[in-house]
């Protein structure tokens, strides 16, 4: 334990500061930027747009979790186009490459009427969509809004299938933006060793908290923050858990079954908190819920298959998208 720390310190000294706009940060892919207007401001939402060399016809838009960006589809978008589909991975507003507002009222509608518009930027009438984490729940909200548009739907350990503020302590954004402020290097880490990963930690994990924590080291960082406590309410405060059976297209749940991430869990009663986060148990009742769903479960895997388990994770995803 004393070395694992010690190399943490390590990391954490080694930090690269990034701005707000993760400027200096590398995406895998080129990045273009879509205006939107919103509440009387004017934003910037960046996005990555992969065309496959030999194209199907057919499109996949990727949707990040709470703590990520586009970034993180790196071997998906590649995967995915290698079989031909074009792929398009935004940054919501708050996150990633795009802007981060001083003052929004957030919402999941806000974020996918935003989506909606990129995509008609684009000229894109049909996609299927794939969410991760939060982006499953703007996924689900996505497909309730737009159905005539999702042609299929695949939620990877999304997060809101079930309702924590019936059981979890209501936080103000006051209060998650102390905690926001609070973050390092080792806190992100060890949350995500603990709610992401099960304890079981690879080195190819420390790059994504690393670009996490590069944010905590920069001047930015408060206006970082300060979104990310807008967003965790929009969470806790806007579950789609009692709309999923009104879902009309095909849907894959990919249920990495070692997750137990649940927002504001810390903060819970005890009795609740061993309750919480029970992927194999929500997935499964989720998948019920579902007209036309269809579930895998991936064994010793976390919240983050299609990093952790990418080859279990690809192979299901694009016989479902053929």
């Amino acid at each position: 334990m004393g070395l694992l720390l010690a190399a943490s310190a390590v990391k954490a000294q080694e930090l690269k500061p990034l701005d707000a706009d993760l400027s200096t940060y590398r995406y895998p892919y080129p990045v273009k930027f879509y205006t939107v207007h919103a509440q009387g401001q004017q934003l910037r939402m960046a996005y990555m747009d992969l065309q496959p060399a030999k194209a199907s016809g057919k499109t996949v838009m990727l949707l990040h979790g709470k703590n990520f960006n586009g970034a993180y589809w790196d071997s998906t978008a590649a995967a995915l186009a290698a079989s031909g589909f074009r792929v398009i991975m935004p940054d919501q507003v708050g996150f990633g490459k795009s802007s981060k507002p001083a003052h929004l009222q957030y919402s999941f509608q806000l974020l996918a009427q935003q989506t909606r518009g990129l995509l008609d930027s684009l000229g894109i009438t049909k996609t299927a969509v794939l969410g991760h984490s939060m982006g499953g729940m703007l996924a689900t909200r996505f497909a309730l809004m737009y159905p005539e548009i999702t042609e299929k739907l695949i939620l990877e350990n999304p997060i809101g299938l079930e309702d924590w503020k019936r059981v979890v302590p209501y936080q103000s954004v006051d209060q998650w933006y102390k905690n926001e402020l609070s973050q390092n290097f080792e806190k992100i880490k060890q949350y995500q060793l603990t709610n992401y990963y099960a304890g079981q930690w690879s080195p190819a994990y420390d790059k994504w908290a690393r670009l996490l924590a590069g944010w905590t080291a920069h001047p930015d960082y408060p206006k970082v923050a300060w979104n990310a406590a807008l967003t965790y309410d929009m969470i806790f405060t806007q579950p789609v858990v009692y709309e999923f059976e009104n879902l009309k297209m095909p849907v894959l749940l990919i249920i990495g079954q070692r997750d137990r991430t649940a927002l504001g869990k810390a903060s819970a009663p005890e009795a609740v908190r061993e309750k919480l986060g029970n992927y194999p148990e929500l997935g499964r009742s989720t998948a019920k819920k579902i007209p036309q769903s269809r579930l895998v479960e991936l064994e010793g895997v976390g919240h983050l298959p299609h990093i952790e388990a990418f080859s279990r994770f690809i192979g299901p995803l694009i016989t479902f998208l053929q």
